[in-house]
This record gives C-alpha cells, structure tokens and sequence, in this order.
C-alpha cells in the first residue's frame, strides 16, 4: 500500500500535474516557427534570442537554443515542469523534498516573469521544475 501523505511532518504540497516542457532545440527558428505557425502555440515571452516561451493558454513549451557541441547535460529534454497553485508552494515543495532527503540542483527563487520555481533531478538525471507560473497556476484544472 502506498504512503498516505495528507497533513503531518510528511505532507506533500499540492500540485497542478505537467504543463510545461523545455526543450533543447538545434533548429531553433524554423522550431520556433512550427510551434506557432503550424501548431497554434503563441509567443508568451521571448527574454533574448536564444530563448522563446510558447504556450497554448493552458501549458508552457520553452525553446532554448541548443549550444554547438552542447554540455555534460544537454539533451532534447532541458526539464520538465510540475505547476503548483501558489507561489509559496514552491517553497513547501522545498521543506517537503528536504525532509525527504532529496538535493535540489536549485533552491526557491522568483524569475523576472513572475514565475517561482525550485528544481531537482530524478533517480535517472532528468531535471524536474516545480514551479508557479501565474498565468497557468491561476487556470482552473
């Protein structure tokens, strides 16, 4: 049988399931163009060159531009993101996965954009975002 974790010294904070997505992308344009020409996604933010946040209204899809060569990390997948309702959920994410003993690769901090957000790696390396991003966080479910 599965732990319960509803309220006490284990309580796991809330959260809104997967609505954002971040990938590693080599042709970043012509990406870029698919998304938003061809699927219908529209441009929410694009802090710099390198860098476009798409979403549909009810998720997020970030393109980075892929580096020549890319890192010990680079892959298709940068992260995936759990959307949490409020800000400080991120930050009971934070106390919960400590007690937990679970290292996280970034601690709690808020984004020019509004956005809160936490991350950690699973068992296999992959990078997780838990995150508050207002203009999803505030969508009913």
């Amino acid at each position: 049988m599965a732990p319960c974790y509803h309220g006490g010294v284990d309580a796991r904070p809330p959260h809104l399931g997967l609505r954002h997505l971040a990938l590693h992308v080599r042709a970043f344009d012509a990406t870029r163009r698919f998304y938003v020409d061809v699927l219908g996604f529209r441009v929410e933010w694009e802090p710099d060159a390198d860098n476009s946040y798409l979403t549909s209204g009810a998720d997020n899809l970030a393109l980075h531009r892929a580096r020549e060569g890319g890192g010990a990390r680079e892959t298709a997948l940068d992260h995936l993101g759990i959307l949490v309702p409020e800000a400080r959920d991120v930050d009971a994410w934070a106390a919960y996965l400590d007690g937990r003993g679970v290292a996280l690769t970034s601690r709690p901090r808020t984004h020019r954009d509004g956005a809160r957000s936490l991350y950690l790696d699973d068992p296999d390396g992959n990078r997780i975002q838990i995150i508050h991003h207002p203009p999803l966080s505030a969508r009913p479910t």
